[in-house]
C-alpha cells in the first residue's frame, strides 16, 4: 500500500514550495563551490530570485577529511523577493563525515540530510574527530536522512566510458548536482550545455561529468527514498535583462563604468589578497575600456602606483583587504596631502593580522575613518549588497573626482563572494561624473602677469584644480610636505598648517550637504530604530519584515556614507527611544554615533566570520522593544 501511495504522489507532479535553502558541503577538493554555483546558475536561468553564501576553508592545504578542510556553498532560491541565503538550510548535502560535523548544526530541525554514504567509514570518522558512528549514536535523530552511494554510482556511470576510477571519483559532485536538480525540478539543459563547453578540450572529463550528472538525476527519478519532487516557481521580478552577479564582479564593473562616466582611463595598482583578488582578475579582462592593471610587488607599491596614476590624470585605484589597508596608510595619507582623486577598495575579512582570510567581517571601519597619521580625514562609502557594489563604486569615484580627495570604499567577504540576480541598469540613467583638467593660468600676480596655482580652490567644493603633468605653462609642485594654500609653495608656518588642516577637513565635511535625506524604512512612528551599514542590509531587511509581520513597529535606516555622515542623521536618531546598531565588529559605528550625537545607541555585535542571520537581528529588535514595555 505504501508503494502505491508514493507512486500516486510522484505522478501528481512536483509539490509547489515558495523557497528552499540548500547547503552543499564537502572537502575543498570535492567541488562544492562549483556544484553550488551551477545549481545557482540553473535557478537564475529559470527565473528564481536567489542569494548565495559560499564558504571556503582558511587553510590552503587543510588535511583531507578534516573539519578545517570543509568547503561549503549555501543558496536560497525563491518565487519572491529575498535578500539573504537563508538562516538555516532545509537540505544539507554532506559529501563526508567532516562536512556533516562542520555543518549539521546549521540544518533546520526536521531538515533533509543527504549523505554520500560511501565515505562514512571508520577512517573518515577518525579524520573528522568523531568518537562514535554518527549514523548510529543518535546524532542524526530528528532529521530525514537519505544515504546515497554517490562515489559508487558515479564510478559505475563513468568507468564504462573509459574513465579511470580515480578520475571518475572527481565527478561525484556532478552526481550530487544531478540529484538535487531532480529533487527541485531544475532545468538540466543549461547545465549539460555548460559541461560540454567548460570541458570541451578534455573529452573524458566532459563525458565523466555528464554521465555523473545524469546518473544523479536518474537516481532521483528511480529511487523511492525521495517520495516526490519539489518545484519553486520563477519570481515575479521587474521586467528587464538580468544577470547573476557577485559583489566583486559588480564592483569591478562599477569601476569600469565610473571610468567611462568620468571619461578617464583607470589604473589599478593591486597585490593579490583574499578576498579582493577577483577584482584584479575581472578588471584585467577589460583593457578595451582603457583599464590598466598592474600586479605590484607588494601592497605599498600598489598604493603608490595608484597615487601616481591619479597625479597623471587617471582614475587611480588600489584594492586590498584589512592587512593591506594598514600597509597602504602612508600612500593614502600622501593622497590626502596631494588632494588627488584616489580610490582605496577594502574587501573586509576577519582580523587582526591574517585572521580569518576566507571569512567575512566588517571591522575595518575604525581604520578607514582614523587609520592615518596626522589629521587626514577622507570620505568613506560602504556597499550593502552584491549588486549595490556596482553603484557604490560609481559613488566613491564621483566623490573622489568632484572633491579631489582619496576615498575608501568598503565591501566585505560576504558581499564579495555572494551573488544575486541583478537587473542591468539603463546606462543613460548613470550620472555624468566627468571632470575638467586645468589648462590655463588661474592666478594674477601683482605685476599683472599670470601663473598657475595648484591649491586655488573651487569656492563650493574647496577642490583644488587638477592639472596633468606636462600641460604647457602649468608646471607645479605637489608633495607630502605642508603646502601653502593657493600657491602650493612649501610653508611650515603654524598658521598655514592649521589653516590647511581645517580646509581639508571642511572639504570632506561639505560632502554631507549634497547627500539625499535618509530614507526611513518601516514605521516612522516606531520606538525602536535599527541603524545598519554594509552587508548587514540583507539580514536587517528580513528581520524588519518579520518584526512588522508579527504586529510590532520598527524603523530602519541604512548608511552608505560613513564619512561624512548624512546631515540629517542626528535628527533622525533623536526621534526614537531605542537605537540598535547591528555590526560585524565590536560596535565601531555604534561608538561613533554615541560620540557624535550623544544618543544611547546599543551595539549588536557578531564576530564569528559569518554574516548575521535575520533571526539574530529580529531577536535584538524584540529585546529592545521588551525593554520599553
Amino acid at each position: 500500500m505504501t508503494d502505491i501511495v508514493e507512486r500516486d504522489a510522484a505522478s501528481a507532479g512536483p509539490e509547489q514550495i515558495d523557497h528552499v535553502v540548500i547547503r552543499f558541503a564537502g572537502d575543498s577538493g570535492d567541488g562544492m563551490q562549483l556544484t553550488g554555483d551551477r545549481f545557482t546558475s540553473a535557478s537564475a536561468v529559470f527565473g528564481n530570485d536567489l542569494s548565495t553564501l559560499p564558504e571556503f576553508p582558511a587553510e590552503i592545504r587543510a588535511p583531507a577529511g578534516s573539519v578545517n578542510g570543509v568547503s561549503s556553498f549555501q543558496v536560497q532560491i525563491s518565487d519572491h523577493d529575498i535578500t539573504t541565503p537563508g538562516d538555516a538550510p532545509g537540505v544539507l548535502v554532506a559529501m563526508n563525515p567532516a562536512a556533516l560535523k562542520a555543518d549539521l548544526g546549521r540544518l533546520e530541525q526536521g531538515g533533509t540530510l543527504i549523505l554520500n554514504i560511501d565515505t562514512f567509514d571508520e577512517r573518515n570518522f577518525e579524520k573528522a574527530d568523531y568518537r562514535s558512528n554518527p549514523l548510529e549514536d543518535g546524532t542524526l535523530d530528528g532529521y530525514k536522512v537519505i544515504k546515497v552511494p554517490m562515489t559508487t554510482l558515479t564510478k559505475e556511470a563513468a568507468i564504462p566510458l573509459g574513465v579511470k576510477p580515480r578520475d571518475a571519483d572527481r565527478s561525484k559532485n556532478f552526481f550530487a548536482l544531478g540529484l538535487i536538480s531532480f529533487m527541485y525540478s531544475r532545468p538540466i539543459e543549461a547545465t549539460l550545455a555548460w559541461i560540454d563547453e567548460r570541458f570541451a578540450k578534455a573529452d573524458l572529463v566532459r563525458s565523466s561529468n555528464r554521465a555523473a550528472f545524469m546518473a544523479g538525476y536518474h537516481y532521483g527519478e528511480t529511487t523511492e527514498e525521495f517520495g516526490h519532487r519539489f518545484a519553486v516557481k520563477p519570481a515575479q521580478l521587474p521586467p528587464g535583462e538580468y544577470t547573476n552577479i557577485s559583489g566583486n564582479t559588480a564592483l569591478a564593473w562599477g569601476l569600469v563604468a565610473a571610468a567611462q562616466l568620468a571619461k578617464l582611463p583607470l589604473t589599478l595598482g593591486s597585490y593579490p589578497i583574499t578576498p579582493a583578488s577577483d577584482i584584479l582578475h575581472e578588471l584585467s579582462k577589460h583593457k578595451n575600456f582603457g583599464i590598466r592593471t598592474v600586479q605590484a610587488e607588494d601592497e605599498i607599491a600598489a598604493a603608490a602606483l595608484a597615487v601616481g596614476a591619479a597625479f597623471a590624470g587617471h582614475l587611480g585605484v588600489t584594492t586590498t583587504s584589512g592587512p593591506g589597508v594598514a600597509l597602504k596608510s602612508e600612500a593614502t595619507s600622501l593622497a590626502v596631502s596631494l588632494e588627488l582623486p584616489f580610490l582605496l577598495v577594502d574587501i573586509q575579512r576577519g582580523g587582526p593580522s591574517t585572521g580569518l582570510p576566507t571569512k567575512t567581517e566588517a571591522a575595518d571601519l575604525n581604520i578607514a575613518l582614523f587609520g592615518r597619521h596626522g589629521e587626514a580625514p577622507l570620505p568613506v562609502v560602504a556597499s550593502y549588497s552584491p549588486s549595490h557594489c556596482f553603484f557604490a563604486a560609481i559613488e566613491a569615484a564621483r566623490i573622489a573626482l568632484k572633491y579631489r580627495t582619496p576615498v575608501i570604499l568598503l565591501s566585505d567577504g560576504y558581499l564579495a563572494n555572494g551573488s544575486e540576480p541583478w537587473l542591468l541598469p539603463d546606462v543613460s540613467t548613470l550620472p555624468d561624473i566627468s571632470v575638467s583638467f586645468a589648462t590655463e593660468h588661474n592666478h594674477v600676480r601683482d605685476d599683472g602677469t599670470t601663473e598657475f596655482w595648484p591649491y586655488l580652490r573651487d569656492p563650493e567644493t574647496l577642490a583644488r584644480p587638477w592639472a596633468i603633468p606636462g600641460t604647457p605653462g602649468l608646471m607645479h609642485r605637489v608633495g607630502g610636505i605642508e603646502k601653502e594654500d593657493g600657491s602650493g609653495n612649501i610653508n611650515y608656518s603654524p598658521d598655514n598648517h592649521e589653516h590647511m588642516v581645517h580646509l581639508r577637513a571642511e572639504k570632506v565635511a561639505r560632502i554631507a550637504n549634497e547627500l539625499a535625506p535618509l530614507e526611513i524604512h518601516g514605521d516612522a512612528d516606531a520606538d525602536v530604530l535599527v541603524v545598519g551599514w554594509g552587508s548587514t542590509w540583507a539580514a536587517i531587511h528580513d528581520a524588519v519584515g518579520r518584526t512588522r509581520r508579527r504586529g510590532a513597529k520598527v524603523a530602519w535606516v541604512h548608511l552608505v556614507h560613513l564619512n561624512p555622515l548624512p546631515a540629517d542623521l542626528g535628527d533622525v536618531l533623536r526621534r526614537y527611544r531605542k537605537v540598535v546598531v547591528p555590526e560585524l565588529n565590536m560596535g565601531q559605528l555604534c561608538r561613533v554615533l554615541r560620540a557624535e550625537y550623544l544618543v544611547d545607541a546599543r551595539s549588536v555585535s557578531k564576530v564569528q566570520g559569518l554574516p548575521f542571520t535575520a533571526v539574530e537581528i529580529d531577536a535584538a529588535i524584540a529585546r529592545a522593544q521588551e525593554e520599553l514595555s
